[in-house]
């Protein structure tokens, strides 16, 4: 996301340096919010350990929380500190991104930093920034004598105001794909403990330990969500609550070293952000994660364009077809002949079933098409913990990339790369130059990556430092290219798309493919996991009985066809992928026709109502233009909801095209049916809108 500042206020030197020689003399600081509705406050303990304390709205939401590190030599780095200095400055600026939700982002805070030296020299600064949306922290080690700093575990606390209400997933040093589990803090061992987690029966560290982002509602009704932002050259953190105190204590993935973290001074840690609001809605619109992020660091961003998208995919997820082009049994890549190999008659990626859905994707408006299964190697690959399994050059030989591509080209749209690692990073980086200059000698520009499997070298995790270094290092060679990168698999992004908006998708959550997900978890994904940015859910299905396409399937995607249309509104991304069949888009036609048209970059959002995992209800206007596009979907209670149009202009009349549940539609026993209505609409005028269970809603306002 490029940098665009309109207007930067800051205290002066003076006046910063006069509050903070006021602040220091009795030990404890004290930060507000722009709006003084957030009080941050700091202060050194007897022990001379840094903490601190989040206040809102005269709650506390955050109580007073012990911060620093301990060491893999033992030592720490948390107690026995004095401050040296404190400085205190305020900003308010506008940035305008890329890609976005809106034009124009607002980055305004009060930001303080409190310069410390511990008992043994060792020199570090927290910087706090507070929002009006937030509070976030930080720990800096500025250069000094110790230049290398192994880190067993970072102790950043954050005690909890109460017995909340949780929406959380647990952790996990290797995947995010779960549905969200809802209890009070106090029951998450007792979820642990239980079946009512369905695939997991206990968490990777710790029965209490929680992946973030982590959605909170205090007894008030005060929305809290923990989460961090710019992870840089560090392990993700989870958290770990003592579910008796309440206090929730970091946790970094670990990875194949004993030190978890190992940083050379200069460094800073990501941030340590919690927002917090009386609406559930702000939590929704809240840039704070984008806004804790440097500026975009790529001096051209021409190339990076939003993408909407349909892929040979849905057929291989469910069985239809495979991604493999032959059945082999005794498999070995470096020896395999498959100019000897019977092909197994279902594999997807084959030229006559891509041609197919190219001139679909053409003739109907689409940008690009995902190819999976184009490259040798998916007859062993899945498990195996391989070292080599792809090279991610060699095509299959009845995938014609030459041709393929110039036909594509011929009718005007692109097909989009996948490279899949098995979780073989190293392999991965020994082709990754090789790879990309084939992207580029064919004209491809957007590649969906994988990571399915145990990463290798074996010890490393998903989320540890190392790995976390090779998702960037691939961002940035691709934005060498000019290359961009749709990662699944990968770490759960913490807005680094603002420094490298040609990451513009990651999965890092529970997607489409799982097919009998609850209804409600596609309302809670936008409070959890799309805070730190935009999500590849790949939305869309029309065809809900798996089995009425793919013989012997019993499986049934849970929810109805005005769910899947309102997705495209309420869930963001500047990658958005039709992800059904052709042949199905063809049999609905008309409900069709919102994907074709809804678009996926906007300058205004709006949401208008929601509460996490039961329903939310959005509106944002085209880029550029003044078209409205309303999304609504609703968990398996079903949402009645009058929509009042006021965000429209005044004195202007609109038409509206309402695309709805049918009233007897459910996502159960009849989720394909639906309704399509049009009427004129002004400003001051509502629609109600009945959401079934597991249901939706899209209108189109023009």
């Amino acid at each position: 996301m490029t940098k665009s500042i309109f207007k930067t206020v800051s205290m002066s030197a003076a006046s910063a340096l006069m509050l903070s020689l006021a602040s220091c003399a009795d030990n404890t600081q004290l930060i507000e919010s722009p709006d003084g509705d957030i009080r941050l406050t700091f202060s050194l303990n007897e022990a001379g350990q840094p903490q601190y304390a989040v206040n809102f709205d005269g709650e506390d939401i955050v109580k007073t929380s012990t911060m620093g590190f301990e060491l893999i030599d033992g030592s720490k780095i948390a107690e026995n500190f004095k401050i040296d200095k404190v400085e205190r400055s305020s900003s308010d600026s506008y940035w305008k991104p890329v890609w976005g939700e809106n034009d124009s982002i607002r980055d305004n805070y009060n930001t303080m930093t409190v310069s410390m030296t511990d008992a043994a020299g060792i020199k570090m600064d927290i910087e706090f920034r507070v929002y009006d949306d937030g509070a976030a922290f930080r720990y800096i080690f500025p250069e000094q004598a110790a230049k290398t700093i192994q880190i067993k575990e970072e102790n950043t606390q954050m005690a909890m105001g109460g017995d909340y209400t949780a929406w959380w997933i647990p952790g996990d040093y290797d995947t995010q794909e779960y549905e969200y589990n809802k209890s009070k803090l106090s029951e998450i061992r007792s979820f642990s403990d239980s079946d009512k987690m369905g695939n997991v029966a206990q968490t990777a560290f710790s029965p209490t330990g929680v992946q973030t982002s982590l959605m909170l509602k205090t007894p008030s009704g005060k929305y809290v969500n923990l989460h961090e932002a710019a992870l840089i050259d560090y392990p993700a953190m989870h958290l770990d609550l003592n579910d008796t105190t309440l206090v929730f204590n970091s946790w970094l993935t670990p990875g194949r070293d004993e030190a978890k973290a190992t940083v050379t001074t200069p460094f800073k840690t990501p941030w340590r952000v919690i927002m917090v609001s009386d609406k559930a809605t702000d939590i929704l619109a809240s840039d704070i994660i984008y806004n804790l992020n440097d500026p975009c660091a790529l001096d051209d961003v021409s190339w990076i364009h939003p993408t909407k998208y349909m892929g040979v995919w849905w057929e291989m997820i469910t069985g239809k077809s495979s991604w493999a082009y032959t059945n082999a049994e005794d498999f070995d890549l470096a020896t395999f002949d498959y100019s000897k190999a019977k092909p197994n008659g279902i594999h997807g990626a084959n030229n006559e079933n891509v041609k197919r859905y190219i001139d679909f994707a053409a003739e109907n408006g689409f940008d690009q098409l995902l190819i999976e299964g184009w490259n040798i190697g998916w007859e062993d690959w899945f498990g195996k913990e391989k070292d080599f399994v792809f090279d991610f050059v060699t095509p299959y030989p009845d995938f014609d990339i030459q041709a393929l591509n110039d036909y594509a080209h011929s009718k005007g749209i692109k097909l989009m790369m996948h490279h899949e690692t098995s979780g073989s990073i190293p392999n991965y980086e020994r082709h990754m130059d090789q790879a990309y200059d084939l992207m580029n000698k064919y004209g491809y520009d957007a590649v969906k990556s994988g990571y399915v499997g145990h990463i290798l070298p074996k010890g490393e995790t998903h989320y540890s430092q190392w790995a976390n270094n090779h998702y960037l290092n691939a961002i940035k060679k691709a934005a060498e290219k000019k290359i961009m990168v749709n990662a699944h698999e990968a770490v759960r992004p913490t807005g680094l798309a603002r420094t490298y908006p040609n990451l513009v998708g990651n999965e890092s959550a529970m997607g489409t493919e799982y097919r009998q997900m609850s209804p409600g978890h596609e309302a809670i994904l936008p409070f959890t996991r799309l805070k730190g940015g935009p999500m590849d859910f790949t939305p869309g299905i029309f065809r809900m009985d798996i089995g009425s396409f793919v013989p012997g399937s019993t499986e049934h995607k849970k929810a109805t066809v005005a769910n899947q249309l309102g997705l495209y509104v309420t869930m963001y991304s500047p990658l958005q992928m039709a992800a059904d069949l052709p042949e199905h888009y063809a049999e609905k036609a008309d409900a069709f026709q919102f994907i074709k048209d809804v678009p996926v970059d906007w300058s205004e959002s709006i949401y208008i109502d929601a509460e996490p995992q039961d329903y939310i209800i959005a509106a944002r206007r085209a880029k550029g233009g003044d078209s409205w596009w309303i999304g609504g979907i609703a968990d398996e209670n079903g949402k009645d909801y009058d929509l009042k149009l006021d965000f429209l202009e005044p004195d202007r009349t609109y038409t509206a095209t309402i695309y709805a549940d049918a009233p007897d539609a459910h996502y159960l026993d009849n989720p394909e049916a639906y309704a399509i209505t049009t009427q004129e609409v002004r400003k001051d005028d509502i629609i109600p809108l009945h959401m079934v269970p597991g249901g939706g809603v899209a209108i189109a306002i023009k």
